[in-house]
């Protein structure tokens, strides 16, 4: 990782050289600003799609990085809790053009699927919305619970691969995933202190030193502890906050917090509302941590939505322009490592075991058909997730125009 930081990518010369230091800009900011959008416009099918653009176009097309480079990038941006593809967006930005690189870069990936939401949120939304709104997203909201098994499944082998192969170690995985996946189906809002909990047993059972890692555990466990506040935007701004800070692994994994938080704490939606939230977020060029701008926008409009977007995202902001001088530490930390290990591990199951709240919130019969037809199409025939949900919706549309029950 250590050229990831303090070397030019190979065959660059001239300003690139400490860009990512310095903050000097190697590549102007209005190409950061239009390839960037690009991609913010087109990045549809989640973190697997925003990758393969950013390493199109920063290594493949343009050259600005080496092959090495870029996946010390995606390493390091694993390393963090938030949304990776955003983060792995954010990084390369400021390893081209600085801090300035990093907020445009961020920025233009991040706005163009907000912008898609949040429209589309309104619509969803709004006090009578048309019938076939309601059909198609009850039908894709359906098809939910199978997208969150096949995003487990997909993370699957890395994951055990982490774990070693040992015995105890591969042991230690299970538990923590199945630990993960029944916090997820029963805990909801306390689902990240689980996670935790699980990346400081194994920095236990390494026989490490954990004084470093247990201050950001515990910082973490503080965070999730605290009691939900009254209501308002100071609550949309903490329930965001949290989404951003504490989704281990993927976005799925903060799905039961967020909607224990959203149905059943504050009641800004009802289950079905939400399934279709989270069907909007994976249907969106964008990633699944933009539900919260649905969240919001249910609790107070388009200022409460645009809210909760700024206080989900910020601290991906913040812990990549923090971070990315150190990210060659944090890699080569043992500490690290274990703690990742097992929360990651946990985090795993997490996003499979939030298939049954999911799965739960399901209002009508029919829905359980275009779930079975989700599940053979993305864990049967292993295609992709936006498909699916295209499908589904247009079956919901179909069921709600044939007089099927929609709401």
């Amino acid at each position: 990782m250590r050229a990831a930081a303090t070397a030019p990518p190979a065959g660059v010369t001239g300003p690139t050289a400490g860009a990512a230091t310095s903050g000097r800009r190697a590549v102007p900011l209005t190409t950061i600003a239009l390839q960037w959008g690009r991609i913010g416009c087109t990045g549809f099918g989640g973190p697997p799609a925003h990758v393969a653009l950013l390493r199109k176009l920063c290594v493949t097309e343009r050259g600005w990085m080496d092959a090495r480079d870029f996946e010390d990038g995606i390493a390091a941006t694993n390393l963090l809790p938030g949304p990776a593809s955003t983060q792995l967006a954010i990084y390369c930005a400021w390893r081209l053009a600085g801090v300035a690189g990093a907020v445009v870069g961020g920025l233009c990936f991040i706005v163009p699927g907000l912008v898609v939401i949040i429209t589309l949120a309104a619509l969803y939304l709004r006090a009578h919305p048309p019938l076939w709104v309601l059909g198609a997203a009850a039908g894709a909201g359906a098809a939910v619970p199978a997208v969150a098994l096949q995003a487990a499944a997909g993370l699957l082998p890395a994951s055990r691969r982490r774990s070693g192969a040992t015995r105890a170690g591969r042991a230690r995985w299970a538990v923590y995933a199945a630990g993960g996946a029944a916090a997820a189906a029963t805990l909801g809002p306390w689902l990240v202190l689980v996670l935790v909990l699980a990346g400081l047993a194994e920095i236990a059972s390494s026989s490490l030193p954990h004084r470093d890692a247990d201050r950001g555990a515990l910082g973490a466990l503080a965070l999730a502890g605290v009691p939900a506040v009254a209501g308002g935007l100071a609550a949309v701004a903490w329930v965001a906050v949290k989404v951003g800070l504490l989704s281990y692994g993927g976005g799925f994994v903060i799905v039961p917090l967020m909607q224990h938080d959203a149905v059943q704490t504050y009641r800004w939606m009802t289950g079905a509302q939400f399934l279709g939230a989270v069907a909007l977020g994976q249907l969106t060029p964008g990633p699944v941590v933009q539900t919260v701008a649905v969240v919001g926008f249910a609790a107070g409009g388009l200022g409460a939505g645009l809210l909760a977007a700024l206080c989900a995202f910020a601290p991906s902001f913040a812990l990549v322009l923090a971070g990315g001088p150190r990210f060659d530490a944090l890699r080569a930390d043992a500490r690290v490592q274990a703690f990742l290990t097992g929360a990651g591990a946990a985090a795993i199951g997490a996003i499979g075991g939030s298939a049954i709240p999911l799965g739960l919130a399901l209002a009508h019969l029919w829905q359980l058909g275009i779930l079975a037809l989700g599940a053979l199409w993305l864990l049967w025939l292993r295609r992709g997730a936006v498909p699916a949900l295209v499908g589904a919706g247009a079956l919901g549309l179909g069921a709600g125009l044939l007089g099927a029950p929609v709401r």
